[in-house]
C-alpha cells in the first residue's frame, strides 16, 4: 500500500487536516470579527483580504526556505507563522484592536501558503506512477476538517472573554499541533526527487537541463506547464468566485443562515472528498482525462445553479463546484510535475501557487460586488465562457501531447 511505503503522506493529510480546520474557522470568523473590531464600516472586510495578502507575500519566499532548509524545515516555519497568528489574533480581540486583529491575520495568510506546498511535499520520493494518488492522500485530508472544524469554532468561540476570541486561541493550537506533526517528516538529505515522466522522454523535452537556465519566462513557454498554471487558476477562480457569492445569493433569495452553512458544509466535502478516487484516476488515465472530467463538474454546477433557487439547486451546485474544482486541482498538479525538472521546483512551484492566490485575491474581492449588481444567475452564465477556454486549454495539440507521456 502506498501509505506503508511512504509514510510522510499520512503526516502530510493530517497536516492539511489541522490546516484546513485553522482555515474553515478563519473563514467562517474574520469577516464578523472584522465587522464587530473595524473603526469604520468599509473596514470590515479588510482582514480578509489580508488573509490572501498574507499568503501571496509568502509563496516565493517558502519555496525558497524549501529548497535551502529542507521541507520540513520549511513548512514548519509555516506553522509556526500561523500559530503566532492565532495567538495575535486572539490579543487583538481581547484587547478589541482592529490592528493587532488584522496582523494575526496576515500571519495566518503565511500559514495558508505554506500549506499550499503540502502536496507538492507528497510528491517527493514517489514513483512516477503514484504522484496522482500521492497528490490525492494529502488534499483528502480536508474531509476531516470539513467534519470538524465548523463545530470547533462554534463551542471554542467562548472560551475567552471576549467573543470569537476562542476560536482562534484554537486556531494557534491547531497550527502548533501541525508544527510538532511535521517534525515526524524526514529530513533534507532523505528526500530523493524522482525525475518527472516528461522529462524522462528525450523527444518530449526541449527545456534547459541546468538549475541556472531555467527562468520563469523560459518555463511559461512551456505548452504543458501553461496548461497547468491556467487550469488550475481558472479552476480555482471560479470555486473562490461562487462560493463567496453562495451565502450572500441565499440570503438575498430568503434562505436563513443554517441552511447556508449546511449548503458551505457540502460544499467543503465536495472539495475533498473526490480525492479518493481522483487519485487513482490520474494514475490510471492521466491528469489531462481527469482535469477534462472536473471541468465537465464545474459546468453541471453552473448549470444546475441556472434552474433555480432553492435549497434543491443550492446544495447539489455547491457539491458539484467543489468536486470540479478537487480533480482540475489534482490534475493541474500532476501536470505541472511533469512539465519541470526537479531543480526547477523553487520557480515551478511558486507560480502556480502564486497564480492561484492572485485569482483567489481577485475573485473574493469582486464576488460581492458581482453578486449585488449582477446577480447571483449572471454569475454562473459567466462560468460558461472561462469553462470553454479551459476546454481549449485541453485540446490535443501535439506539444501538450509530448509533454504529457
Amino acid at each position: 500500500m502506498l501509505i506503508r511505503q511512504h509514510p510522510s503522506l499520512a503526516v502530510l493529510s493530517l497536516g492539511q487536516a489541522l490546516y484546513w480546520s485553522c482555515s474553515i474557522i478563519g473563514i467562517t470568523l474574520t469577516g464578523l470579527v472584522g465587522q464587530q473590531l473595524a473603526p469604520w464600516p468599509q473596514l470590515a472586510t479588510a482582514p480578509l483580504a489580508l488573509l490572501v495578502a498574507g499568503s501571496l507575500l509568502t509563496v516565493g519566499p517558502m519555496a525558497r526556505w524549501m529548497a535551502r532548509i529542507g521541507t520540513r524545515r520549511a513548512l514548519q516555519r509555516g506553522a509556526l507563522l500561523g500559530m503566532a497568528g492565532g495567538l495575535t489574533s486572539t490579543a487583538g480581540i481581547q484587547l478589541n484592536s482592529f490592528a493587532l486583529f488584522s496582523l494575526g491575520v496576515l500571519l495566518v495568510g503565511a500559514y495558508q501558503a505554506s500549506a499550499g506546498y503540502y502536496r507538492f511535499a507528497a510528491l517527493e520520493g514517489v514513483a512516477t506512477g503514484d504522484q496522482g494518488r500521492a497528490t490525492a492522500w494529502v488534499v483528502a485530508g480536508g474531509i476531516a476538517a470539513a467534519l470538524l472544524a465548523p463545530t470547533l469554532a462554534l463551542h471554542s468561540r467562548h472560551l475567552l472573554g471576549a467573543t470569537f476570541g476562542g476560536a482562534y486561541l484554537a486556531l494557534a493550537g491547531l497550527a502548533a499541533l501541525a508544527c510538532i506533526l511535521l517534525q515526524a517528516l524526514p529530513g533534507p538529505a532523505a528526500h530523493t526527487a524522482p525525475k518527472p515522466a516528461a522529462m524522462q522522454n528525450p523527444g518530449a523535452q526541449n527545456a534547459p537541463k541546468t538549475k541556472a537556465a531555467a527562468t520563469r519566462r523560459a518555463l511559461w513557454q512551456r505548452p504543458a506547464l501553461r496548461q497547468a498554471l491556467l487550469l488550475t487558476a481558472c479552476g480555482h477562480g471560479l470555486m473562490i468566485l461562487v462560493m463567496n457569492a453562495t451565502p450572500l445569493a441565499m440570503h438575498g433569495c430568503g434562505h436563513d443562515l443554517q441552511s447556508a452553512a449546511m449548503v458551505i458544509q457540502w460544499h467543503v466535502l465536495g472539495m475533498f472528498l473526490p480525492s479518493l478516487v481522483a487519485g487513482p484516476a490520474v494514475d490510471r488515465f492521466g491528469p489531462a482525462r481527469v482535469a477534462l472530467c472536473g471541468v465537465l463538474l464545474l459546468a453541471a454546477s453552473a448549470l444546475w445553479a441556472l434552474s433555480g433557487t432553492e435549497i434543491t439547486q443550492f446544495l447539489p451546485s455547491s457539491l458539484l463546484l467543489g468536486a470540479g474544482w478537487n480533480l482540475v486541482l489534482l490534475a493541474g498538479t500532476n501536470l505541472l510535475t511533469r512539465a519541470h525538472l526537479p531543480a526547477e521546483r523553487p520557480l515551478a512551484q511558486p507560480m502556480m501557487e502564486w497564480s492561484n492566490s492572485a485569482m483567489a485575491a481577485l475573485m473574493s474581492m469582486g464576488s460581492g460586488l458581482l453578486v449585488q449588481t449582477l446577480g447571483w444567475q449572471a454569475i454562473n452564465w459567466a462560468m460558461l465562457p472561462v469553462l470553454t477556454a479551459m476546454l481549449w486549454c485541453l485540446r490535443p495539440a501535439p506539444k501538450l501531447q509530448a509533454l504529457a507521456r
